[in-house]
């Protein structure tokens, strides 16, 4: 089959073709689940699945590539196809997605003369290397080798960041040599002259935008006055920041602007179809002025939940699809009101009969200090100075620094520049305070002490957006006491993504202990039995802020602060029988028990 470019169109084998997407981030969604959420895009009248490539997942150090597991864009690509859909790959480098680093692997601007996303030889060489990595999976499945990519997007709301056509044309011929012979796009915003500055002539240009459909493209066709109209990211909902309110969009609004978009004739890409979650330390940051890191959840108040589920927005869009285009029927567990799970792994036909579940809790017997683990979790280096996580090799997660202090009186403690992102600072295993980045906190007053000076240093997320990408995280500049260095440090990640086996071991011998309460940073483990495993949400009530495991799967981050109140625990994860849940609690908890819920809750609205 051949896929192209017409004059009004996109032209399947010749024929006018409508692209009705939906992304799907295969790195958001546990890999044992895609089927599901790629069946159910189709369901809703869809036609192509979108999704982004994050090279920083796949390459999580220098000289090191993965397509394992929860990685597998090629399976990924194969489910598609075997659903009879067509796919769209926007591998960037750059991707935004509110992902770490914007999908940039950390290590590329270690030595500090790599360039970010413009004509510099370090940065492109980097590029080279892993789009050649990509292309054994991408080029054999592109439309005309037999395989479903129809469409591979270059760079990434570039016009938002820069205007440098040089940087494009390298990047668009680096494509084209690894063997990829698809149309081109590009993506920006129509607004101001972002559509003109983040592309080519050769690049096929599309909008992104979630309102105003009719007035967005009609920029889009003063920018590309031939071609077929489609908004690449129709933004139907949108992501939450700690600290926030849980953002939702009215679905009869969205529905609207989707019927307007199609009623012009235009393709589209729903951003998102299904958003999943930030699993692990993989979420992204804003900084405007004022640092946001992204929360854990990604359901972006999508189509299908975070659990994958049909919401009212699905419906509503599937209501103006089937005005345009042939929609297969609904089965009855998609029907509103159904259970919304498809038995895919067992029989495509066959809809799913799940036994009725019930919320458990889970009291967290077993506590241990972060201290006592520290055997298992950390690797020790000695500086003359703090080193910055990218130094140590640490792509996210935390860094423990430790120092010698003979402070008599106390002092002043100051970091010169920064603080990314946030340190507990404690003296003799008490913690003093809180340094966060958020807040510009640079000093914090230390009491009388002679003894060890700790910081345990959080990477709340690298910034995804903006001219800040690429920075290195951890104590920025020179730590000081009274305006006096101080020196002979020792440092060392914690190895918590996967969480270290050992330390693992340490909690299961840990003896049972009474009480309510817990005294961080510690963590606390439990155990319960499920009759069956099935989707859950962990609620941490109580507790304020940390991260938690399930079967040694890393959920990712809890706060107190919210917005979600809950943690997304994939059905793939748990097991009949016996399931272990860790929480490494920074501050305190007034609880020790959690509850692994039913329905999640991600918080309030600005409603």
């Amino acid at each position: 089959m051949r896929f192209a470019i017409g004059d009004t169109d996109f032209l399947l084998d010749g024929e006018p073709h409508r692209v009705l997407s939906g992304a799907i981030h295969y790195f958001r969604v546990h890999p044992d689940l895609w089927q599901d959420r790629i069946r159910k895009a189709k369901l809703m009248g869809l036609n192509t699945i979108e999704t982004y490539v994050a090279w920083n997942a796949h390459a999580p150090s220098r000289g090191a590539f993965s397509f394992d597991g929860g990685l597998d864009l090629g399976r990924f690509l194969d489910l598609v196809a075997a659903e009879g859909m067509h796919a769209i790959v926007r591998p960037g480098p750059y991707i935004c997605a509110e992902w770490s680093n914007g999908g940039l692997p950390y290590w590329l601007f270690t030595d500090g003369t790599v360039g970010v996303r413009r004509n510099e030889p370090g940065f492109l060489a980097a590029v080279r290397g892993y789009l050649e990595q990509l292309a054994p999976v991408l080029v054999p499945r592109q439309i005309d080798q037999g395989g479903p990519i129809v469409l591979v997007q270059v760079e990434n709301e570039y016009g938002a960041y820069g205007s440098d056509p040089s940087y494009l044309r390298e990047l668009e011929q680096m494509h084209r040599d690894i063997g990829l012979t698809v149309p081109f796009t590009s993506v920006d915003q129509p607004m101001g002259t972002m559509l003109e500055d983040g592309s080519l002539p050769s690049l096929h240009k599309t909008g992104s935008f979630g309102s105003r459909s009719v007035e967005r493209l009609a920029r889009l066709r003063q920018a590309q006055p031939t071609g077929p109209l489609m908004c690449s990211e129709f933004w139907d909902g949108w992501f939450d920041s700690w600290g926030e309110h849980h953002h939702t969009t009215p679905a009869s609004a969205s529905a609207a602007d989707l019927d307007d978009l199609l009623a012009a004739g235009g393709s589209v890409n729903i951003y998102m179809f299904h958003g999943g979650t930030n699993f692990g330390f993989t979420n992204g940051a804003n900084d405007k002025g004022v640092y946001r890191p992204i929360s854990t959840s990604y359901d972006y108040d999508a189509p299908l939940d975070e659990a994958g589920r049909p919401t009212e927005k699905f419906h509503a869009f599937r209501s103006v699809i089937e005005r345009y285009a042939p929609v297969p029927p609904l089965p009855a567990a998609m029907q509103p009101g159904g259970s919304g799970r498809l038995d895919v792994a067992v029989d495509a036909g066959r809809e799913a009969r799940p036994a009725p579940v019930a919320d458990v809790a889970v009291r967290l017997d077993r506590a241990a200090s972060l201290g006592s683990l520290l055997p298992a979790l950390t690797d020790w280096s000695a500086h003359d100075e703090p080193p910055t996580f990218d130094a140590l090799g640490a792509a996210s997660g935390f860094v423990l620094y430790r120092t010698e202090v003979d402070l008599p009186s106390g002092g002043v403690l100051t970091v010169g520049t920064e603080v990314r992102d946030r340190a507990v600072v404690s003296v003799d295993g008490v913690v003093v305070g809180v340094l966060e980045r958020e807040h510009h906190d640079r000093a914090i007053t230390l009491p009388p002490v002679t003894g060890t000076l700790e910081l345990l240093v959080e990477d709340q997320g690298r910034v995804d957006y903006g001219p800040r990408i690429g920075e290195p995280k951890g104590l920025i500049g020179a730590v000081a006491v009274d305006g006096v260095p101080l020196a002979r440090w020792t440092a060392s990640p914690l190895a918590l993504d996967p969480i270290a086996p050992a330390a693992l071991s340490v909690l299961a011998a840990t003896e049972p202990t009474d009480g309510d309460v817990l005294a961080g940073p510690a963590f606390a483990a439990g155990s319960f039995d499920l009759a069956a495993p099935g989707d859950r949400y962990l609620s941490l009530d109580g507790f304020r802020k940390g991260v938690a495991w399930v079967n040694g799967f890393c959920l990712g981050r809890y706060w107190s602060r919210g917005p979600q109140k809950t943690l997304a625990v994939p059905g793939p994860v748990l097991r009949a029988g016996r399931n272990e849940v860790v929480v490494l609690e920074l501050h305190a908890s007034a609880s020790r028990t959690v509850c692994l819920l039913v329905e999640p809750d991600l918080g309030h609205t600005e409603a």
